[in-house]
């Protein structure tokens, strides 16, 4: 069987580990980031030739942990669209697309991560998992465990939004509702982890998830002809997806398949729930206390405390982007009009960042003729009416 992956690494210290076995966090309670032998997958591959494969997630098997050989457990993991968003002025050089990962298995972006998740976990033969969530990442979870032949117990606060709650059930996962908020819901995960003996999928508690994000920042340089756009717009809780695209422009660029101009990312939270630019803003380099109190209505951003905001900040900062945190009643308003003028039907999460897109527009943070991706993370029939 050919991977080719040579390691894995703490993002913290850098410390090695192999690859032969699972792992959670580092020894230094880090996440642990996979590494790959890109002058292998140089004189392996070339650019054109992942083209001209099947257009769904698995095309880029060479930049996946799981060995090219080993079956993986797919639902069907399409190429997402970018779909256009009128400009204010039409002879603008600019542009402003959405990126709809509502187009996934189970509706959301959280498929990816899982659909690389589960594949590893049933290469090592595991057979129990577990996992925090807001809603989402549950539903995914659940949809591959029961592709993958696995049981998954889930814990998510109890105003999850219900008809994720209903569809994690319907795929047949143990839920259990918490009252508080995610982190208090990674905090039962991980002590049943530890009881139970099962596999804990909780964000960036595990190496992979972020792998199966990372294919949205390949799949965009694809879709653009190898090129990138000025500014990414994507909403941040926990943060993989964040992380996890930076990683892949960086394996691109070291490939050589992209020039060295990467994109300002821009992470967008809520008022309610800021965390990221409230560390930004302060000038550190983690995000060193919860934030509270937690009062948005957006459930993608609720995450008091991501494991990965020291992460998070150093792309922001490697990128020359910025933190946005947008109001809800803005969010709702964008959520609406989006639909209503144009047919676009955004996530919340989604319609925050083109709240905030549409502040930054306005404070000159971003001009009328910069490329702009906003990311929709799930479908709009998700979010809460």
């Amino acid at each position: 069987m050919r991977s080719f992956v040579s390691h894995l690494e703490c993002s913290l210290t850098g410390r090695r580990y192999e690859h032969d076995r699972l792992h959670g966090l580092s020894d230094d309670a880090a996440p642990l980031l996979v590494r790959y032998d890109t002058h292998r997958i140089r004189s392996a591959l070339n650019r054109n030739a992942v083209g001209q494969r099947p257009h769904d997630m698995w095309m880029w098997r060479e930049l996946l942990p799981l060995d090219t050989d080993t079956p993986v457990v797919s639902l069907g993991e399409t190429v997402t669209p970018l779909v256009s968003v009128p400009r204010h002025r039409a002879q603008s050089a600019g542009s402003v697309h959405v990126k709809d990962e509502g187009r996934l298995p189970t509706g959301s972006f959280k498929a990816r991560g899982l659909a690389i998740a589960v594949s590893m976990a049933r290469r090592f033969e595991e057979s129990e998992l577990v996992l925090p969530t807001a809603g989402n990442a549950g539903a995914a979870a659940a949809a591959y465990g029961a592709a993958a032949g696995m049981k998954v117990h889930v814990f998510a606060p109890e105003d999850t939004p219900q008809i994720t709650i209903q569809e994690t059930k319907f795929f047949g996962a143990h839920i259990r509702q918490v009252d508080g908020l995610i982190d208090k819901c990674g905090e039962l995960a991980r002590a049943a982890a530890t009881e139970n003996g099962w596999h804990n999928l909780a964000t960036l508690a595990e190496p992979y998830r972020l792998e199966g994000k990372k294919t949205m920042g390949l799949e965009l340089a694809m879709q653009l002809g190898w090129s990138l756009p000025d500014l990414i717009y994507y909403p941040t809780g926990g943060g993989t997806g964040f992380i996890g695209m930076w990683k892949a422009f960086i394996e691109l660029r070291e490939l050589g398949w992209i020039g060295d101009r990467l994109p300002r990312m821009v992470s967008v939270q809520t008022h309610g729930c800021s965390p990221i630019k409230t560390a930004f803003d302060s000038g550190h380099r983690d995000v060193l206390k919860p934030f509270e109190p937690v009062t948005t209505a957006v459930p993608g951003v609720r995450v008091p405390k991501p494991l990965g905001g020291r992460m998070i900040l150093s792309v922001l900062r490697a990128s020359n982007g910025h933190p946005c945190a947008v109001s809800d009643d803005a969010v709702f308003r964008c959520h609406a009009d989006l639909a209503r003028q144009h047919g676009i039907h955004l996530c919340l999460e989604g319609a925050a960042c083109l709240a905030a897109y549409q502040d930054d527009l306005a404070a000159g943070l971003v001009s009328e003729n910069d490329k702009v991706v906003i990311f929709n993370t799930a479908t709009g029939l998700k979010s809460a009416f």
